[in-house]
């Protein structure tokens, strides 16, 4: 589910939203930590178009490893780091 046929890219997405200041520039709305990074930026750093990044992002939103914040108009990412760290503990126990 969050690996093939996407090259990695969720896990990437992950990854990269793990420390967004490190990986992301300021954003003109929206704080990078506060409230997450826009699908407009992500698309950016992966090189995809933005209707992907917005694909991957509403999966991951949809199984609970990501929040979406709504500031405004726009919509922003971050990770939901209790969720993951429960996903995280069914693959220990070998779900």
């Amino acid at each position: 589910m969050l690996r093939a046929p996407v090259r990695g890219q969720r896990l990437d997405i992950l990854e990269l939203l793990r420390d967004p200041v490190a990986h992301f520039p300021v954003q003109r709305h929206g704080d990078l930590v506060e409230d997450g990074v826009s699908p407009e930026v992500l698309a950016a750093k992966l090189g995809v178009s933005r209707a992907v990044a917005r694909t991957h992002l509403d999966l991951l939103t949809g199984v609970g490893l990501l929040r979406a914040k709504r500031v405004g108009r726009r919509t922003f990412y971050s990770r939901d780091e209790y969720r993951i760290a429960e996903v995280g503990l069914f693959f220990e126990k070998g779900w």
